[in-house]
């Protein structure tokens, strides 16, 4: 629903791990050209920070981003009716809210902020937005974390109409929103990039304002994108229109792409760039051990989990056994031992250990359970009238990464030396990466997932149909649809769970996905760098960030 490292290697609360073209050294230099010194600002300068991302963000629109490296950028320059500080929701662009006693509508009140061109953020940009994004002939692939709303889901599939939507402009600062179900989690969602708003006079009059920086590029968050070179760098700039502008302490973001780790790795050791972490690159495999000495590696819980997803339109992995002799047979915690090292923890199911209610083992699978998986590639071959593992001819895909590319291989190893299964690896840069998932031209595909929303419902959504945008498998199961849509509609907390649960143990019977690890979250900064702290989502917010030398 953008498809987050730490590895966090992740595509993002999305589709995330975004790697993509090969930055020049002049390019990864670029952003921090008019600073005295190559590790910041000089006292008494302006406030710039010096960071990279893995790869040109495949999309700013916010209604069309899926990815973590989009979003790394979207939610420094947009705001939504809510955001996060500290982990937890706070108000945004709504100053107030109130919530009716059936939990169904919730009308926004908003404050008196202004776009980065000086007109008014009014309700009338976020229903825009919000429809956008619903409209079918929009193709959002996120579209489906708006159906919540009443009538969303029949619209967006061609089954209602935009009339029928509970989008209500009650005047130019108060939108009202009806839903399906009470959905506890609903500011958590106002919260995300496909719930930002538009300005919808500039989208209105040019239909690709989205692509370049400049006068069409208007923002209602604390920054604005002044400059956009693109496959090179990005530039934001402090949002004097922004409502709360006065406490915004940098002055400039710099943000350089840098496809290899290691790269970012030598620039930071250099002093080129302030933090590296998810999203703003990854901590490189070969540093960690060396950053752990040091003592400035940082390593948080992050509610993600780095997968395989398997093509299940394909005449080999659409068989069961198939898949299921795969996913049993990788050695999780030789691979988080030996490869990540990251204290990751082996994912033996799709929702992480850290989320409410999933707390403990759901004993779907065991980690690297070889006979089983021997039993389940038998019966495989059998149903497929194949007679050995060899005639399989499996291909591995994943975007380009240092990190991505070690984690095949040990894979690919395991499978080869366990099964008999002889694995190709390709790797394609991020955007032609993404396409590949999208017209699932693969058999079987790395990605990750952070959660969008602090609820197991965001790890299990996205397979609800064939048809949803971030599902990429071709998988469904009428059963497990059932179950997530009498979830939405459990009020009890404890059936909800169970009943999330039992849709779980259907994902994890059949195998459209083979969990790998859980996240966490690695980073270091610069010791003049404050404020700058990864949530469990894995958000961070650069209003907050300050650079005090």
């Amino acid at each position: 629903m953008l498809m987050l490292l730490a590895l966090t290697l992740i595509l993002a609360a999305c589709n995330f791990g975004a790697e993509e073209k090969p930055a020049s050294e002049e390019e990864t230099t670029e952003g921090t050209e008019g600073t005295e010194s190559p590790e910041g600002t000089t006292e008494g300068g302006p406030k710039e920070l010096n960071l990279v991302v893995t790869s040109e963000p495949p999309s700013m629109h916010p209604q069309l981003a899926t990815d973590n490296t989009s979003s790394a950028v979207l939610k420094q320059i947009y705001e939504g009716l809510t955001t996060y500080k500290d982990g937890e929701v706070i108000a945004g662009a709504a100053e107030k809210w109130e919530v009716s006693e059936d939990g169904l509508v919730y009308t926004f009140t908003l404050r008196d902020a202004k776009w980065s061109n000086g007109d008014a953020v009014t309700a009338e940009d976020f229903e825009y937005a919000w429809k956008f994004a619903l409209n079918p002939e929009n193709a959002s692939e996120y579209a489906s974390i708006l159906y919540p709303i009443k009538g969303a889901q029949a619209y967006n599939e061609g089954g209602g109409t935009e009339e029928d939507l509970g989008i209500k402009v009650v005047d130019e600062k108060t939108l009202e929103v009806t839903l399906e179900n009470p959905t506890p989690y609903f500011l958590e969602l106002t919260a995300f990039k496909t719930y930002f708003p538009i300005h919808k006079a500039t989208a209105e009059a040019n239909e690709t304002w989205y692509a370049e920086a400049g006068d069409l590029f208007i923002t209602n968050g604390p920054f604005t994108l002044t400059d956009w070179q693109h496959s090179g760098s990005m530039t934001l700039e402090k949002n004097a229109n922004y409502w709360d502008a006065e406490n915004v302490a940098l002055d400039k973001v710099n943000i350089g792409m840098v496809e290899s780790e290691t790269t970012a790795a030598t620039m930071f050791d250099a002093g080129e760039i302030d933090f590296v972490g998810s999203p703003f690159q990854t901590v490189a495999l070969d540093v960690i051990d060396r950053y752990k000495q040091e003592g400035i590696l940082k390593i948080a819980d992050y509610s993600a989990i780095y997968m395989y997803k398997f093509n299940t339109t394909d005449k080999i992995m659409g068989n069961a056994n198939i898949r299921k002799a795969l996913t049993l047979a990788i050695n999780r915690q030789g691979l988080v031992d030996n490869i990540t090292k990251g204290e990751q923890t082996p994912a033996l199911g799709m929702v992480p250990l850290a989320v409410n209610g999933f707390n403990e083992d759901r004993g779907y699978i065991k980690d690297n359970d070889i006979e089983e998986a021997k039993k389940a590639l038998e019966a495989g071959l059998k149903e497929l009238g194949l007679s050995d593992p060899s005639e399989l001819n499996l291909k591995l895909s994943f975007n380009t990464s240092e990190a991505h590319a070690a984690i095949a291989q040990f894979i690919q190893e395991g499978w080869r030396t366990n099964l008999g299964i002889e694995v190709t690896l390709d790797n394609s840069e991020w955007q032609v990466y993404l396409d590949k998932l999208t017209n699932l031209d693969y058999q079987i595909g790395r990605l990750g997932w952070i959660a969008d929303y602090n609820d197991a419902y965001t790890f299990l959504e996205q397979y609800d149909s064939a048809k949803n945008g971030n599902n990429d498998t071709g998988w469904e199961n009428a059963e497990y649809t059932a179950l997530l849509h009498q979830s939405n509609a459990e009020t009890d907390q404890e059936k909800r769970i169970e009943l999330l649960k039992q849709a779980e143990g259907i994902l994890m019977s059949e195998f459209p996905v083979a969990p790998i690890y859980y996240y966490t979250n690695l980073s270091v900064k610069k010791d003049y760098v404050e404020n700058m702290e990864l949530d469990q989502l894995g958000n961070v917010y650069l209003k907050y960030v300050d650079i005090n030398k």
